[in-house]
């Protein structure tokens, strides 16, 4: 249980980062931190098939999608700035939350095997088991297809719009491409025979 309150907590606090921070970038870094967590959600719950497709799907192809969306919506701004090198002050925060995080899954999983050996029932791998990869199928293609293809359509949408946004001009509007003007025709003019 109190795995459970502290990745609620961390699912609640990533997700106010993610929409009250001021660069785009940290966002995506508070998106990826509540990720990660929703992950650890479903290894406590033994729905280890939805922590890897959490973690796959959304973390490998989503938030991959928002880091090019916000690629392109920044390229017609000035060139980027090198600021310090801030490095080195990283390191030790990176190790103590990686440490964390290690130790935070290797509970769950040692949660979850206790669990699975007091004779729980539902592992993951048996039928109409919470997670299992047969009722989460039959979940994402009966009852939720809707919903699945509306995002679906909303992504591509929200991709076609970022790049009609960046238009043709690059960093620094810099011209990626001449516009084309439409043709002037001059009227034709019956040219006048010369005489010799």
């Amino acid at each position: 249980m109190i795995t459970f309150w502290i990745l609620a907590i961390l699912l609640i606090a990533s997700a106010v980062f993610v929409v009250t921070a001021k660069k785009p970038v940290y966002s995506v870094v508070g998106l990826l931190a509540n990720f990660l967590a929703l992950a650890a959600t479903y290894l406590e719950l033994q729905a280890e098939f939805l922590a890897v497709i959490q973690i796959v799907v959304y973390s490998g192809a989503i938030l991959i999608l928002f880091v090019f969306v916000i690629a392109l919506l920044s390229s017609g701004v000035k060139p980027f700035e090198v600021g310090p090198d801030r490095a080195p002050r990283i390191a030790i925060p990176a190790i103590l939350f990686g440490a964390l995080v290690l130790a935070g899954v290797a509970a769950t999983v040692v949660g979850a095997n206790t669990a699975a050996l007091r004779g729980a029932a539902g592992v993951t791998g048996d039928a109409n088991a919470f997670g299992s990869v047969a009722d989460f199928g039959a979940a994402l293609f009966t009852t939720n297809l809707l919903p699945f293809e509306v995002t679906a359509l909303l992504l591509m949408v929200a991709v076609v719009g970022v790049v009609l946004i960046a238009g043709d001009e690059g960093p620094a509007g810099i011209v990626r491409r001449r516009r084309r003007r439409p043709i002037e025709r001059e009227p034709i003019l019956k040219r006048e025979r010369v005489v010799r």
